[in-house]
């Protein structure tokens, strides 16, 4: 039985779509997954509106995990591309609502063995662009470590407080905070 979507069989090609898009396709139509998953408004997208939702319930009738990241991943795989900074909307020219015959033509990407970023290999100074990335890295690495160092200060500060405050409390003292206290504790 053929979907309503789709051509006649002699009118496209004979390879099939991937069983991922077809999953996706279906998962995006169910009416009983409206308020999780849907078409964006102009039907030429989806939005998870429901991450949590989504890979607790339908990622595992559609598919054999329940990881949203591995989803997403999968998507990108295909070409699809995250559509809105403020939700999870997806975009794929080939994957519109109606357009279930239009999902044969949607491939794998092959892969790219690199760690930077494809449209970066267009660019006449690639070793440039590698460099400085690699430069930024390192450095956001410090940075980072920088901060870690930060929080983990601030931590034992905070650890020294709520044991100061505690010994107060003890004490009956807790209206009138003992800033000797306090300050001696801080200084050890």
């Amino acid at each position: 039985m053929s979907h309503p979507d789709e051509p006649s069989p002699g009118s496209s090609k004979a390879r099939s779509p991937a069983p991922f898009l077809l999953k996706t396709y279906d998962l995006v139509n169910d009416p009983e997954a409206r308020d999780i998953i849907s078409w964006n408004h102009e039907g030429t997208g989806f939005v998870v509106w429901m991450p949590q939702e989504f890979s607790q319930s339908l990622l595992p009738k559609y598919f054999k995990h329940a990881n949203f990241s591995s989803f997403i991943r999968q998507l990108n795989t295909y070409g699809f591309k995250k559509a809105a900074s403020n939700r999870w909307e997806f975009k794929h020219e080939k994957f519109v609502k109606g357009g279930r015959h239009l999902l044969m033509e949607i491939s794998r990407k092959k892969g790219v063995p690199s760690v930077f970023p494809a449209f970066l290999k267009a660019c006449d100074n690639t070793r440039v662009l590698e460099q400085d990335l690699l430069e930024e890295n390192k450095s956001l690495k410090i940075e980072r470590a920088s901060l870690q160092s930060e929080i983990n200060y601030f931590k034992g500060l905070q650890r020294k407080l709520l044991c100061c405050i505690s010994e107060c409390v003890e004490r009956g003292r807790l209206g009138e905070l003992d800033f000797e206290l306090i300050r001696n504790s801080f200084q050890q």
